[in-house]
């Protein structure tokens, strides 16, 4: 099943929270949602993960943490699918999700340099973030659902591929 598999990649969180660092965590840990696997919970742990990976703000981690409460998500693979953004995708990410929202807002993708005075600071929210902004909550949304359907879809096919493989071993020991 699905959830054996999960099950093997994600730590014990009851080791986990034995750690002195995590202890303030405990209160949150009582919430059966944010740990339990099963097809909604980590669904929707994808959805928001692969959302919130899109966003182009710090602190996308502590909005997939509020996201997972919030929803009732599996809060260890909401925080890992965050990942998908690193240091290495995350250039081409906002690349097009920038052209993707300059595309939308029908206006021409700006060539720009950095340089530290508020002009450039005024222009670059203008020209660079509402596009940018724009295309990353538009490819965020759509992946997020794309990712909640076929999540939902595949564990779903599995555990009906399991009954019937099941069901077909017990008919032939009889």
């Amino acid at each position: 099943m699905p959830r054996k598999t999960i099950h093997r990649f994600l730590p014990d969180v009851n080791q986990l929270l034995d750690a002195p660092s995590l202890r303030w965590i405990r209160s949150l840990a009582r919430d059966p949602n944010l740990f339990h696997i099963n097809r909604h919970s980590v669904s929707l742990a994808f959805a928001i993960g692969i959302f919130c990976a899109f966003l182009p703000l710090p602190g996308q981690t502590l909005i997939a943490v509020i996201l997972c409460y919030w929803l009732g998500a599996n809060l260890p693979i909401g925080i890992i699918l965050i990942w998908i953004s690193n240091p290495i995708t995350i250039p081409p990410m906002f690349f097009l999700t920038y052209q993707l929202g300059s595309t939308i807002l029908d206006t021409q993708p700006v060539q720009f340099s950095a340089q530290m005075d508020w002009q450039w600071f005024k222009s670059l929210g203008s020209d660079v973030l509402k596009p940018l902004f724009l295309g990353s909550l538009l490819c965020g949304s759509i992946l997020a659902l794309i990712s909640y359907f076929a999540v939902f879809q595949l564990w779903r096919w599995k555990v009906l591929k399991n009954w019937q493989e099941r069901k077909e071993k017990r008919k032939r020991n009889t």
